[in-house]
């Protein structure tokens, strides 16, 4: 039924063939593989990392067979190829540049023989939903033809990018709730455009992280497992309007206020079989390579009262 997973950001020092033998060692079926540019590494936590280049997909045949030969090998497939950036960064050149790479990446999960690309909508963080979704609707159609022409979903991750004042006030990723999607999806209805679920976002910002999979069922690509902890007291003091770090953390799973009985419910009620995939946030256990292990078969060890 459902395929459990990681998001290899978290083994950032970790290369492609150490991540699935991990994976295959400790009973994961899929990973999420991180693919950023090799030449642009973003600085921020969980970015910049590169298990898969795709450009050297497109471009050496060798190095795209080994790549799924040593994955099939060990029995884990790939969920998905990730990567986050700002498509609607103000910065034209950095928007222009992200956008042709998210093209990269459809391209080579094809060429891997793979259906799954995972991203961010993007933002201009000093704009309005409605101009963004303006946007949104000149720049993304061109994206979703590519992966019409290859047969490949794109996953919008929910998060809304938003955590402190580098990206304040609007966040960097417009699609954070129903109402946003429901907008991106009349610009776009093509089914190739769906979400890559993380119901973590939708407790700091106090709303029903199961719902979404009932009226989303057809959308659902892929889903990150993270869980959030709301500091009630913290959100008393500085408010909704503060950085939402202020108020909240990231945790892993089963440590935080997702209702995940209620959560996976929801995911077997609507028959949901893809990738689940474990997205490591916790800075609790980012002191060294043996906390960032322990917080993954934690989370699985966790989540597999859900699995069978």
């Amino acid at each position: 039924m459902l395929k459990l997973g990681f998001v290899s950001a978290i083994l950032a020092d970790f290369g492609y063939e150490h991540v699935i033998d991990f994976a295959a060692n400790h009973g994961f079926s899929c990973v999420e593989m991180m693919c950023w540019p090799t030449n642009n590494a973003d600085a921020r936590r969980y970015a910049g990392v590169t298990h898969i280049d795709a450009d050297r997909v497109l471009t050496d045949t060798i190095y795209a067979h080994n790549l799924i030969h040593f994955a099939k090998e060990k029995q884990v497939t790939i969920s998905a190829l990730g990567y986050y950036p700002n498509p609607l960064d103000p910065d034209t050149e950095k928007a222009v540049f992200y956008r042709e790479h998210i093209k990269q990446l459809i391209k080579a999960a094809a060429k891997l023989g793979l259906h799954n690309v995972n991203t961010f909508i993007g933002r201009d963080p000093s704009k309005s939903i409605t101009e963004n979704l303006k946007t949104f609707g000149k720049v993304w159609p061109e994206i979703i033809q590519v992966a019409e022409a290859h047969n490949v979903k794109i996953g919008i991750e929910n998060c809304p990018m938003f955590f402190t004042d580098d990206e304040w006030p609007g966040g960097k990723n417009l699609a954070t709730t129903p109402a946003v999607w429901d907008r991106m999806f009349e610009i776009i209805p093509s089914p190739i455009l769906g979400l890559n679920y993380d119901p973590s976002h939708m407790i700091w910002q106090m709303m029903d992280e199961a719902r979404p999979i009932y009226d989303y069922k057809n959308r659902l690509h892929h889903i990150h497992l993270k869980d959030a902890k709301l500091y009630k007291e913290k959100l008393d003091r500085v408010g909704i309007m503060a950085n939402p770090l202020e108020y909240h953390s990231p945790k892993l799973p089963g440590l935080g206020d997702v209702n995940w009985r209620k959560f996976f419910a929801a995911l077997t009620d609507v028959r949901y079989r893809g990738p689940v995939c474990i997205e490591v946030e916790d800075k609790a256990y980012e002191g060294s390579i043996d906390d960032v292990k322990e917080a993954i078969l934690t989370s699985r060890n966790y989540l597999r009262q859900f699995l069978g």
